[in-house]
């Protein structure tokens, strides 16, 4: 399986790269547009700061490419948050897969949000053979409302969409590259749609 990992200089690639191992498969790590176009399957992974990151695949031309892709695409952390219309973080604005507008935490709750919270109202094959509750790995200050692309729920000080689909797009706010076994198996399905 051809797996394209879009590099725009705010991925945490290396640690995907590393997880797609561990489950028996190979990425490719590129910014080239045919590259990415021709993979059967794309993740958009991103560590940082959402305004400096659009402008890096501004920059790199990726924007109108990811718009095109038909194929499965999965957008983590950051790459969830830039698939979306806009962002409070540095009054960014997204891909826009997904019309909805990322906010930043309330000051009631420590920020970032740093560790190991739950999953539920899991609806996509993308959680098969995930339970209920199961806790995953998340580092962020801005997060996705729910909305009627949640395909995932997490609650920290107020419930919000932990995951999201439309179409061909998903994104997860977590990061299963990081979240153990179960993340594992998360690639793993996404791998297998």
């Amino acid at each position: 399986m051809n797996i394209a990992i879009i590099d725009y200089g705010a991925g945490n690639v290396q640690s995907v790269l590393f997880a797609l191992e561990r489950i028996g498969f190979t990425g490719k790590v590129t910014s080239d547009a045919e590259e990415i176009k021709n993979a059967d399957k794309v993740i958009f992974p991103g560590v940082g700061e959402a305004s400096s990151a659009i402008k890096m695949l501004h920059d790199k031309d990726l924007v109108k490419v990811i718009l095109q892709l038909k194929q499965p695409i999965l957008g983590i952390c950051l790459g969830m948050q830039l698939l979306c219309k806009s962002s409070e973080e540095g009054n960014a604005n997204g891909i826009g897969v997904f019309d909805l507008e990322i906010k930043r935490f309330s000051n009631q709750v420590k920020v970032p949000q740093m560790g190991w919270n739950n999953i539920y109202n899991l609806k996509s094959q993308l959680f098969d053979g995930i339970s209920e509750n199961e806790f995953m790995y998340l580092v962020h200050s801005y997060y996705a409302p729910l909305n009627a692309y949640s395909i995932a729920t997490t609650n920290y000080g107020i419930e919000y969409a932990t995951a999201i689909q439309k179409d061909n797009f998903y994104g997860v706010q977590f990061h299963p590259e990081k979240s153990g076994n179960v993340g594992e198996q998360i690639l793993k399905n996404f791998l297998n749609l």
